[in-house]
């Protein structure tokens, strides 16, 4: 599900990054990161909730407050980004959402007062093998001129947050399935 064109983002390439193996646009730092998180529905289900319902971002470390519950099309993000106390803005703004059976997650692309341009589709998804695997999919560039400065720093912080992502994915969906095996 896309919707229309919001007019605050500051990138004009809506949704590229939403379709796994689609090239991604020129003239941006890429980001694609896949890792297993889990294994069964219950792994997918609980990781699928904890992307759509934010919890993944927090519990990767990321202060973030939004207009909605849950990820939907058109809800407004607000990220603070940085370590300790040296944070940066992020406002975002969700543009595509999947919500089942076996793939939930969202994209958002950065508004107007983001040090950066660009989009990041967060995607968990299980295969026919039953195994749950955690996907970002990214394109972006600095803005500022701060941003620019830091050069490498951004993708290579970029990257890390996958990774942070992926493992309290791993967690939440591990939990899970230790769950679900007790109470049978």
């Amino acid at each position: 599900m896309t919707t229309p064109r919001a007019t605050d983002l500051n990138y004009p390439e809506t949704g590229a990054s939403t379709t796994p193996g689609r090239p991604l646009p020129a003239g941006y730092n890429h980001l694609r990161h896949r890792a297993p998180i889990g294994h069964g529905r219950a792994a997918l289900e609980a990781a699928g909730a904890a992307v759509l319902d934010w919890r993944m971002h927090r519990a990767a470390g990321v202060r973030i407050t939004t207009d909605a519950d849950r990820a939907a099309p058109g809800a407004a993000v607000h990220c603070a980004i940085g370590i300790g106390p040296l944070r940066a803005a992020a406002p975002c703004r969700v543009i595509w959402t999947a919500d089942g059976p076996d793939r939930y997650g969202f994209a958002y692309g950065t508004r107007r007062g983001h040090l950066a341009v660009g989009e990041e589709t967060f995607l968990v998804e299980m295969g026919p093998d039953k195994a749950v695997w955690f996907t970002v999919n990214a394109f972006s560039r600095p803005r500022s001129w701060y941003a620019r400065l830091a050069g490498p720093l951004l993708p290579l912080a970029q990257r890390l947050f996958a990774h942070l992502c992926a493992r309290a994915l791993t967690r939440i969906a591990t939990a899970a399935t230790a769950g679900a095996a007790a109470g049978r």
